[in-house]
């Protein structure tokens, strides 16, 4: 009852096999492009991130003085009159 299989050109099988091999060659050219392209921006990045660490921690250290001689504001004992 089952038919069996149609045969296939030769020509048809050729433009699919070249139609897949172009794919996959654009495909890896297409991943090496934008892995160059996160390479740089990660390089970036980087330097970026020790920047934002050294303005974070001078803030934090003025947060902290201020904190510190807010506190030793409040622990001077008040004149009495």
């Amino acid at each position: 009852m089952s038919q069996p299989p149609v045969r296939v050109s030769p020509l048809i099988k050729l433009g699919r096999w070249s139609l897949l091999l172009v794919g996959v060659a654009y495909g890896a050219a297409h991943q090496s492009r934008l892995s160059k392209k996160e390479e740089k921006v990660r390089a970036i990045e980087a330097q970026q991130k020790v920047v934002r660490d050294a303005k974070l921690a001078e803030e934090k250290k003025r947060n902290a003085d201020a904190e510190a001689r807010a506190l030793a504001e409040l622990s001077k004992p008040t004149p009495k009159h």
